[in-house]
């Protein structure tokens, strides 16, 4: 055991990478293994709603910033009714939550929800190798005897197929359609409820997180949310006046397979589109772009994003380990935002009308409201449209 892991107690935990690199460490949470992609993110706050994020089907994220589990856990913070991410990774064992929102802690919510953590570990050693490396499979076992197969650990890591070619938003969609009409939070009344006409929009679910669908209400959208899978026919024959493609995990190009058939034919009718995270990659995809597996990805709540057409840099949430090749755009869709950190693509828009999209969360509210303008934009479209 590397020196910088060592402790005086027997270690519950193990975090086991495809190269055979081993971490021990204290776990928490549910007892048990997971296999997974490693990844890290840079988030100070939000572990909760990163965990129900379900952009993270698939992967065991890191956390780079030590202080998790000290504000503990409350059912208003969750993305989704389960936590989606398959397990955690942090530097210090979580504390008791000290916070008058807190309704749980995170080890014992993370318990009921069978969900793997482990503590005292090195993550800023683990962060250098994933972005030197690449994001790595890894196996995380959590045994309170302290008994592990390593060799089967590793093996099982290097025998995961990992999310190239992988579809998972059809794990984590709905099972059927829904109405939202919920709000964005506001102090002190916390959620509040939309009334009257709206805006009729049709949300594809591909792993829809609720706060975007809050701040579509927000802007005056009557929301009806169907699963992944749903086709055009399915999408128009609730007559939209705008259509929204959500986030969601996986490898776009195989959501795609029946994704982009009805993005195609949405956009023969001429309707306002409006993307995000995986909904802008499938935008992409549907307009002739192609997508790639990024090295590590960009997960934080601190990444600039650069407007090409106003000149503005906004502070931005991503999540996101696949990306929109710039170069494939075809002719008539345009960039409209790029990433400060490495350049790649943020967003895009056609040039004759309202369909647009970007790869970064604008209902995370990093900046806090750099971005809300999106859906403004988008219910702007939209009320255009009706003259």
């Amino acid at each position: 055991m590397p020196a910088s892991h060592q402790t005086s107690e027997k270690p519950t935990a193990c975090l086991a990478l495809a190269d055979g690199t081993l971490f021990y460490g204290k776990g928490f949470g549910a007892v048990g293994e997971t296999v997974a992609e490693l990844v890290f993110n840079t988030a100070m706050t939000g572990y909760q709603e990163i965990m129900t994020d379900p952009s993270y089907a698939g992967q065991v994220v890191t956390f780079t910033f030590p202080h998790v589990g000290n504000v503990g856990v409350t059912p208003e913070d969750d993305e989704t009714a389960e936590p989606v991410a398959a397990g955690m990774v942090v530097k210090w064992d979580p504390t008791e939550p000290s916070n008058w929102r807190a309704a749980e802690d995170l080890v014992t919510w993370l318990g009921k929800r069978g969900r793997i953590g482990i503590g005292g570990i090195d993550t800023r050693r683990l962060t250098r190798a994933i972005r030197q490396q690449g994001a790595p499979h890894v196996a995380l076992a959590h045994d309170p005897e302290g008994k592990f197969d390593i060799a089967a650990l590793v093996a099982k890591a290097r025998a995961w197929s990992g999310l190239v070619g992988l579809d998972l938003a059809k794990d984590v969609t709905c099972a059927q359609s829904y109405r939202w009409n919920e709000t964005r939070w506001a102090w002190p009344d916390g959620y509040g409820k939309r009334e009257g006409a709206g805006f009729k929009v049709v949300a594809l679910d591909y792993g829809a997180k609720r706060n975007i669908l809050r701040c579509l209400a927000s802007v005056g959208c009557d929301v009806t949310v169907l699963p992944a899978t749903a086709t055009a026919e399915e999408v128009l024959a609730h007559e939209p006046e705008g259509v929204f493609l959500s986030n969601g995990p996986g490898d776009p190009a195989a959501t795609g397979e029946y994704a982009v058939p009805m993005i195609k034919g949405v956009l023969a009718k001429d309707v306002p589109v409006f993307g995000i995270c995986l909904g802008h990659q499938m935008l992409a995809l549907a307009l002739g772009a192609t997508t790639i597996k990024m090295n590590h990805g960009h997960h934080g709540a601190n990444h600039p994003v650069k407007d090409l057409e106003t000149g503005k840099v906004e502070i931005t949430s991503m999540n996101h380990g696949f990306t929109v090749d710039s170069q494939t755009l075809p002719k008539g869709v345009k960039e409209t935002h790029v990433s400060l950190f490495d350049g790649s693509n943020c967003g895009i828009r056609l040039e004759d009308r309202p369909v647009f999209s970007v790869q970064y969360h604008p209902e995370a509210s990093p900046g806090p409201q750099d971005s809300f303008y999106l859906f403004e934009r988008f219910a702007e479209a939209m009320r255009a449209r009706r003259g």
